[in-house]
């Protein structure tokens, strides 16, 4: 199959080699058609597959693409706009601010406004102003629903003058300056359109609307826009992704041509009809149905289990057997979960098991606190402006200057309209400051002001050496303990860090070598990095094994209100993203999968009843084999009897009665702890009726309101697992 020119399509299913796709057009556009590298814009959605992309289309062409736009939309944002920042009104050498420093910003907005920050949480007022940037809102504080709305439309404001102050942007920013840089400067557009003849998009699923527009404006004059994705793999809703980009892709390119890649060329036969039965009973979606010429496969192991220890402890067993019989190694084999607190009984259960085993995602690299640390001085040296590296970096080590010395600059820098570092250059002039404290600010700005020369030529690796040399950094970290050689080696990692990006650095970059090193370690997730035995098991969320691969998958805590998870059973469109979510874990595994539940699960301290997810039983039944954990006790917990059981803490096994069932309204069993808006926490004493008209009596911890029948469908009744 080969096009050439138009927009286009590409539907591709799990294991259907998108990138061999991409990857290949690009080639097949240099080679057959003679356009050059750097006409060429291909995006993706992490530095690992933007990387993985880069190789194999090398190998293809015989040699390194040599100015190729290849990278994620962060990472190509940021070289747009170090080219074109004073449009904006910012210099080239601004500031990322990755989410603590947005939080710590916030922070000290909400307390220059008096805000308190129980009454208004820093960490939801961030996620309230990155929601309206990733579907490019205002916030207008008269049109806010409740306070908490109402203070971050009025943060939003400040954070953004404050930001643009301190010549800086966060990660949001970096894809809607683009757009305002297209919008008022039309010109600056027509450059890059002229430049692009090709714009290729993977995981096309996982857009939001300004990375969409951003590509829709790159490719509107020669109009060669590929997209690559997956409507049944988006699972990003939460964090901005518009699965509509996709749905609706035909409606904006009418001449669309539409191609489906449904073979498979990973998983057998099983693996993907339990995947397909799942996600077929989405309405949402264009459609497709995975084949394979792998005929056969072993059936789907469902696996019920008592709780998170018995369960971590029967795929401890089994992946032990299937090494022992069918030769597979560790490393072949993969926990998935949909939460990362599910992950501490499977990292106990394989210590006691002595199986190697790795965590991934776990904290970045670049989030370790020497590692920020020494980043915060690079940084406040390419950006002189920037108010939160300098906070970090006046604070190591210390020099006798308090919370209340900085409390001062930080007044006088508001009052003069300075940045913190410019003040403290001139803290001789601020009144009330003890002698000893102004020496100290002056110093500290004289210090960087001296390991900021040469800063245009310097490697970045040379300037952090200058700067651990200047601080004495291996003293302050107290490299003679055993937590400070660990720290050290950090600092000597990202030495070597620095020193390998200065070997694989593009030299056609925009902005001086410092610069560019540290938009690099600003856009490294933390999703790509891992903790462990690397020849071990992995262990990780649904969402960070998203193109990845193993033999052997065990999909675990398939329960409802864990997996799907409460909160998105609420909506159809949440319960969708779940199922998508469930059919890119099945998706993972190559030959076997097992997927697994409790019957009971600790939650807040106490043993909650777990009702098996639905997501089990839209797996086809004649590919399923059901299996139990001895701490089952025996009993049949297969789905063909009518009666659907759990154990409750007090109550033991108990029927789950059919009401229970009903899609319409939520599920609960007596015995359950519940909280109302109005009557605060209780316990179910029973239940009665079914569907719209179940209806549960309850005992309310507060004597003012006694035990109460309720209508579940209008009750607005939460899970009170904190009070269980």
């Amino acid at each position: 199959m080969q096009y050439f020119g138009g927009p286009a399509l590409i539907l591709a299913g799990a294991g259907s080699g998108k990138t061999r796709v991409l990857t290949a057009r690009i080639a097949h556009l240099v080679q057959q058609h003679g356009i050059p590298p750097q006409q060429i814009f291909a995006v993706t959605f992490t530095n690992r597959s933007a990387a993985e992309m880069r190789r194999r289309v090398g190998e293809l062409l015989g040699r390194d693409p040599t100015g190729l736009w290849i990278g994620t939309f962060h990472s190509l944002s940021a070289r747009i706009l170090r080219r074109e920042a004073e449009l904006l009104g910012f210099s080239s050498r601004f500031s990322i601010y990755d989410d603590a420093d947005q939080l710590s910003l916030i922070k000290r907005l909400l307390e220059r406004g008096g805000y308190a920050p129980k009454a208004f949480p820093p960490r939801l007022i961030r996620a309230i102003i990155s929601n309206a940037k990733n579907h490019l809102q205002l916030l207008v504080a008269a049109d806010a629903q409740d306070p908490v709305e109402r203070v971050a439309a009025e943060i939003f404001t400040v954070y953004n003058k404050a930001l643009a102050s301190q010549n800086a942007m966060d990660f949001d920013d970096l894809l809607l300056h683009p757009l305002t840089l297209f919008r008022e400067h039309p010109e600056r557009l027509a450059v890059y359109q002229q430049r692009f003849r090709a714009v290729l998009v993977d995981e096309f699923q996982d857009t939001n609307r300004a990375q969409y527009l951003l590509v829709r404006n790159l490719s509107a004059v020669h109009r060669d826009l590929c997209v690559v994705g997956d409507d049944d793999q988006s699972i990003y809703g939460w964090r901005g992704a518009d699965l509509r980009n996709m749905l609706d892709f035909e409606r904006d390119f009418p001449d669309t041509t539409v191609y489906r890649l449904e073979e498979n060329y990973r998983s057998t036969q099983m693996v993907l009809d339990a995947a397909n039965g799942v996600i077929a009973e989405n309405t949402n979606r264009l459609g497709k149905t995975l084949f394979t010429s792998r005929s056969g496969g072993e059936p789907i192991n469902v696996v019920a289990t008592a709780d998170e220890r018995d369960e971590a402890e029967w795929i401890a067993r089994e992946f032990r057997e299937r090494c022992a019989t069918d030769h597979y190694l560790f490393s072949d084999m993969a926990v998935l979960y949909r939460t990362n607190s599910q992950s501490r009984a499977f990292e106990e259960a394989f210590r006691r098991s002595a199986i190697p085993h790795r965590v991934v995602g776990s904290v970045s690299f670049f989030s370790r606190r020497e590692v920020r640390d020494l980043v915060a001085y690079l940084r406040l040296i390419a950006n002189a402006d920037d108010d939160e590296a300098f906070l970090r970096a006046i604070q190591v080590p210390r020099r006798g200057l308090g919370i209340a010395s900085i409390r001062d600059l930080q007044a006088a820098a508001l009052q003069w309209h300075r940045s913190l570092l410019d003040t403290a250059g001139i803290a001789d002039r601020i009144t009330g400051l003890r002698p000893p404290t102004k020496s100290g600010f002056t110093a500290f700005a004289k210090l960087i002001s001296n390991l900021s020369a040469d800063i245009e030529r310097a490697s970045p690796a040379t300037i952090l050496e200058r700067v651990i040399e200047a601080l004495d950094y291996e003293s302050y970290v107290g490299a003679d303990s055993l937590e400070g050689v660990d720290r050290m080696e950090n600092v000597r990692e990202l030495i070597a860090s620095a020193a390998e990006w200065s070997e694989e650095a593009d030299l056609d970059e925009p902005g001086n070598p410092l610069e560019r090193f540290l938009t690099s370690a600003a856009l490294t997730t933390s999703d790509e990095s891992t903790a462990g035995d690397a020849e071990g098991v992995q262990l990780m969320t649904v969402h960070t094994a998203k193109g990845l691969e193993w033999p052997i998958v065990a999909v675990t805590g398939l329960e409802d209100g864990l997996f799907p998870l409460a909160r998105s059973m609420e909506t159809p469109a949440g319960i969708e993203e779940e199922r998508r979510l469930m059919y890119v874990a099945i998706t993972r595994a190559r030959d076997r999968v097992y997927l697994s539940w409790a019957r009971a699960r600790r939650r807040g301290g106490q043993l909650m009843p777990g009702i098996r997810s639905r997501f089990i039983d839209a797996v086809p039944l004649e590919i399923v084999e059901e299996r139990r954990s001895s701490g089952v006790f025996g009993a049949d917990w297969s789905r063909k009897p009518a009666k659907r059981q759990a154990i409750h803490p007090a109550l033991g096994v108990i029927d789950v009665s059919p009401e229970m069932e009903s899609q319409d309204v939520p599920r609960y069993i007596k015995g359950e702890r519940v909280r109302h808006r109005t009557f605060g926490s209780g316990t179910i004493l029973g239940l009665s009726g079914a569907g719209r008209d179940l209806k549960v009596v309850i005992s309310f911890d507060e004597e003012e309101h006694a035990t109460k029948q309720l209508l579940v469908a209008n009750a607005s009744l939460e899970r009170d697992w904190d009070s269980a």
